[in-house]
């Protein structure tokens, strides 16, 4: 039998001190600055974020790296995978997207992340390889995160379900997470979900379902601002957002 790794209390998945709706930052300020560098996450919290979402791959090495595509291609200076070079190999890359201001940007890993995460921000990890079934990278997950003492504020997500429970049944305090394009019921084994969001529209019932679980809801709608007045009536519990500066202000604006 799997061995579990030592509990700590509960997720109540609430963010201690901010008011819902969240603010979920896509890949931090994907707008305003290079997606997934600690510039974009700086920008974020300045924003007022009340998570910062990331996508986790791992380098030749296993270090856990931010960085949404498989390949490196699209948002650096390098090429090939990201599984295929170390960590010393990708740090030699500019992550700048090819916006000259950012070039000294580089492919942050999650203790950098960590390192700038401020006491009441949570993160959201969205896991985008398979390597996240193997029981071993998981348990490494889980124990970074126990040790940069974020455990108690991050939760996993994915569009694969096997992805996010291979990391929750190891540690069932960190919520689990699924992003779906196609499902129109809330699934009952996640803690949180993410629906594209015209699911919201075909399905009438889907917040009364998923309120009655207990479950955290974040639309899948990376440009979300034409619709907040609408999300605000459905009561959503966190919305995702390209831009949380210009967000941020416009969810104060219909409190």
């Amino acid at each position: 039998m799997t061995e579990k790794i030592t509990p700590v209390p509960e997720h109540q998945l609430v963010v201690p001190g901010r008011t819902k709706p969240y603010i979920m930052a896509h890949r931090g300020n994907k707008v305003l600055c290079p997606e997934n560098t600690i510039a974009s996450f700086r920008q974020a919290i300045q924003d007022g974020a009340d998570i910062l979402e990331t996508d986790l791959h791992l380098s030749q090495d296993d270090v856990f790296m931010c960085i949404h595509d498989s390949t490196l291609e699209r948002t650096t200076n390098g090429v090939g995978t990201v599984n295929a070079k170390s960590l010393s190999e990708l740090k030699q890359l500019s992550a700048s997207n090819g916006r000259p201001e950012f070039e000294q940007e580089t492919i942050p890993t999650l203790a950098e992340l960590a390192a700038i995460l401020p006491a009441d921000v949570a993160l959201a990890l969205e896991l985008k390889t398979d390597s996240f079934l193997d029981e071993k990278i998981c348990r490494q997950l889980v124990e970074e995160l126990t040790t940069l003492g974020i455990r108690n504020r991050t939760l996993v997500i994915s569009f694969s379900k096997a992805r996010t429970l291979a990391v929750h049944h190891l540690a069932p305090d960190i919520p689990a997470g699924l992003i779906t394009m196609s499902g129109l019921r809330p699934d009952a084994e996640m803690q949180i979900v993410g629906p594209f969001w015209p699911l919201l529209c075909a399905n009438p019932f889907y917040m009364k379902t998923s309120r009655s679980r207990g479950q955290i809801v974040c639309p899948l709608d990376p440009t979300p601002d034409s619709r907040l007045n609408w999300y605000q009536r459905l009561r959503v519990d966190a919305i995702l957002t390209d831009n949380p500066q210009i967000t941020c202000k416009l969810v104060k604006k219909y409190e």
